[in-house]
């Protein structure tokens, strides 16, 4: 199969010569349409900036990065903000959503900038947010919901133009467990039903358990692997948890 993400020998330095920092050191993976991988290590670790990287917000320093066989390190800065729009959803810890907008408006942003039309957009809204169980508070503000709801609503947002990659980071990491166990169900559902790419970056594995499969990030480096299979998402928890016992790092709630 053709990889939807290609990462080949990835490198990223902070600082200037001398004092450089190497936060990644020479990352090569790449991610087939379809999957839903998980990214983990200490802090430190490099898994943050590779999301940056990934998602264009930040620059490497060498290697290169394709999304549907488009070098994306190769892209003009003026054309990035489009690129994200039609090939990107993000799903952030802190929600990120306006608040002088209704949750409906908010999933609407990305459509509305895109000039499509209106009456194509009040259909994928209404579509996406009965999947989502928010279709009874589309036209409530953010402060008028719990952080569980917001947080399914900057799910729709990031999938409402239909993305090839979901990027998510620490999505459930300013929720209770309930909230947390009812958003990640949803991921994988979105993941399972519809085909969706995501990539999700946590240091908790209890989240990372819903993905299947699990690369471990070490100083900046690939320290292994997990690939689900056919294991119970119980014992795959379990065996997460001993990789990150050996790489130190990483928390979870109780199973």
């Amino acid at each position: 199969m053709n990889p939807i993400l290609n990462l080949e020998h990835i490198q990223k330095y902070y600082g200037r010569e001398g004092i450089l920092t190497k936060a990644i050191d020479d990352i090569s993976f790449s991610v087939e349409k379809g999957e839903f991988i998980g990214i983990m290590g200490a802090s430190g670790s490099g898994k943050t900036t590779l999301l940056h990287c990934i998602s264009t917000i930040d620059t490497i320093s060498a290697g290169h990065i394709y999304l549907n066989g488009t070098d994306i390190t190769q892209i003009k800065a003026k054309e990035l903000s489009r690129f994200r729009r039609e090939n990107l959803g993000f799903v952030f810890q802190d929600f990120q959503l306006l608040d002088t907008l209704t949750l409906s408006e908010n999933i609407a942003l990305a459509l509305t900038i895109n000039k499509v039309p209106a009456a194509q957009i009040d259909i994928r809204i209404e579509n996406i947010a009965k999947s989502l169980n928010i279709a009874d508070i589309l036209n409530k503000y953010p402060y008028q919901v719990s952080g569980g709801q917001k947080q399914r609503c900057a799910c729709a947002r990031a999938m409402i133009h239909q993305p090839k990659l979901i990027l998510a980071d620490e999505p459930t990491g300013a929720l209770d467990s309930h909230s947390s166990q009812m958003l990640l169900s949803t991921i994988q559902s979105i993941n399972s039903q519809t085909g969706t790419t995501i990539l999700l970056v946590t240091h908790d594995a209890f989240t990372a358990s819903y993905a299947n499969r699990i690369l471990f990030l070490k100083d900046g480096k690939i320290f292994t692997e997990l690939l689900k299979g056919s294991d119970t998402r119980k014992i795959f928890f379990e065996r997460i948890l001993d990789v990150l016992t050996m790489i130190g790092g990483g928390q979870s709630d109780v199973y």
